[in-house]
């Protein structure tokens, strides 16, 4: 590395809405992290961020990713380049922290991992910032304590005031349900293994047939059912409940302001996701630096990334019950660490459960349900 080993010198690709606000939150002091250069392909929008925060503008991604002086890169651009800007990245060998969703399409994220496993170490996080959401963490701390049993249902709630008018249907899944869908992986522990997608007519602030229903399954068998509406009007709203055998854990609504006024009494729901999720977003890009020094990596990985992608592609198939495209089984040579856990995983759920409880017996699947598949094992390269 070629700044000092006691600070991870970034650059930012892409000073969109997400770039800038990693943009400003290192600029008002991350541990162990610098803010060296931006890149946007707006070199207007990129220079007034450079200009504002003190730090250089640089003209293309490559170069950027290619300079000496840059330790690390987050990628912040549009989706269809994350897979192109990650590979490059790895070839760099420079650590990258993906916001979502890991690449464009299926075959990119499966390229990314084989390039992380050639390279021979973990340079890949991806940005679910929602397993660094102090909510999310006592959720999974109380199931891990084996007070409230073995897991049986997960239900989410993911809604936006207003979505931007090019959002459809399937982008909704891709850029909204994703969290959900690393968050389920994370909580339960647990590979998911089908989806169900279903939605209303269009309406008047919905044309692309909003809320979407997502039912999914585990490998073991819990149940996750989660809504997404990117245009319920109201505001930016968040929630989660974990059932148990013997109880349940949930996660609160948003952070709301009371408001009372006029005869009303009640609150006042943020805009967007700002408010409810900044300290989560700092953590991540703590705990991102944190690894980079000590060698030893955190959050999302390359495998998580592709995991919630596989799901997405699984969600978006019409119709009729269909197989999932073959994926190779996990041989003797773990992923980075990510295959041996998915064995161990699948292991646990076969013979014991989580915390000693007995597993849940394997259930027979419904004959048909719209858009129902089976989602395949994880891949693992030679």
């Amino acid at each position: 590395m070629g700044g000092s080993m006691k600070e991870i010198r970034i650059g930012i690709i892409g000073t969109g809405v997400m770039g800038a606000d990693h943009a400003a939150i290192l600029a008002e002091g991350v541990a162990n992290a610098r803010l060296v250069a931006v890149q946007d392909f707006d070199r207007s929008r990129a220079e007034t961020i450079a200009a504002s925060l003190g730090v250089r503008a640089i003209a293309d991604a490559d170069t950027l990713i290619g300079d000496p002086d840059i330790d690390a890169v987050m990628v912040c651009s549009p989706d269809g380049t994350h897979g192109s800007l990650a590979l490059k990245a790895i070839a760099a060998r420079k650590p990258v922290l993906v916001e979502k969703p890991l690449a464009g399409s299926l075959e990119d994220a499966e390229a990314i991992v084989r390039a992380e496993v050639a390279a021979g170490r973990r340079l890949v996080q991806v940005g679910f910032m929602r397993r660094f959401d102090a909510g999310y963490r006592e959720m999974e701390q109380a199931l891990a304590s084996g007070e409230l049993g073995r897991p049986l249902f997960l239900h989410c709630v993911h809604r936006n005031a207003v979505g931007p008018d090019y959002l459809t249907s399937e982008l909704v899944i891709a850029n909204s349900a994703g969290h959900e869908f690393d968050i389920a992986r994370y909580l339960l522990d647990d590979e998911i293994t089908s989806a169900i997608v279903a939605s209303p007519p269009a309406t008047r602030n919905a044309p692309n047939r909003q809320p979407q229903f997502i039912l999914l399954q585990t490998g073991s068998g819990v149940v996750v059912d989660i809504e997404v509406f990117t245009d319920a009007q109201y505001g930016y709203d968040v929630r989660a409940e974990l059932v148990c055998e013997d109880g349940t854990v949930a996660l609160d609504p948003s952070p709301a302001t009371t408001l009372r006024a006029k005869g009303h009494d009640g609150f006042r729901t943020p805009a967007d996701w700002r408010p409810r999720f900044r300290q989560a977003y700092r953590a991540q890009l703590e705990a991102w630096t944190a690894g980079i020094l000590t060698q030893k990596p955190s959050g999302s990985s390359a495998w998580d990334g592709h995991m919630a992608m596989l799901v997405t592609k699984a969600a978006f198939r019409p119709g009729r019950r269909a197989p999932a495209p073959p994926l190779k089984s996990p041989k003797s040579r773990p992923c980075i660490g990510e295959t041996e856990t998915w064995r161990r995983n699948q292991l646990a759920a076969r013979t014991q459960g989580r915390n000693g409880v007995p597993a849940m017996k394997e259930r027979e699947e419904p004959a048909s349900h719209a858009r129902l598949v089976s989602i395949g094992k994880p891949f693992c390269t030679e």
